[in-house]
């Protein structure tokens, strides 16, 4: 039973009609402060149909970079609820290096606050929506490029160990 809804989830990720799609909407979730990770649906699409391998990085990228923008949006409207959070030492930080901290906009754990607060302390718009593209496509090729390396027999391994 688990295995033909697993199967049936990746036939489903691999069509690239749906693939780009759910892949779009994982990357956009997965950016926002939920915990979701969106590497896992980039990878599977990739595996299924190489062909896709820049596209899906590309709309990866979108959904994610739209997903920071929301947490930008969400800091700005956050403002006056805390405002005496302003003294910690990430605010000086963010001011300190600016829009090109979104560059790490891609870290697990910290990149989404960070986009939060980018809009918090009001860091210019394009420049944040910049630096955050680029360091969230860098990762998605980074990662990608690495788990495309890795043998299929180690990934049938773990399909059987699981």
């Amino acid at each position: 039973m688990v295995e033909t809804a697993v199967q049936w989830v990746l036939t489903t990720l691999a069509a690239p009609e749906v693939g780009l799609l759910s892949v779009f909407l994982i990357s956009f979730v997965s950016a926002t402060l939920l915990p979701l990770g969106s590497e896992p649906a980039v990878f599977a699409v990739v595996k299924a149909n190489a062909a896709l391998f820049w596209p899906v990085l590309l709309v990866a990228t979108a959904g994610n970079t739209l997903g920071g923008v929301v947490n930008y949006w969400m800091g700005r409207g956050a403002k006056q609820v805390f405002a005496k959070e302003r003294e910690t030492r990430w605010f000086g930080w963010l001011q300190r290096f600016g829009a090109k901290t979104m560059l790490l906009a891609w870290l697990p754990g910290i990149g989404d606050p960070l986009c939060l607060l980018a809009g918090w302390l009001k860091l210019p718009f394009w420049p944040c929506v910049l630096y955050m593209a680029i360091g969230k496509f860098l990762r998605y090729l980074t990662m990608t490029w690495l788990l495309l390396y890795i043998p299929d027999g180690f990934w049938h391994y773990l399909a059987n160990v699981f």
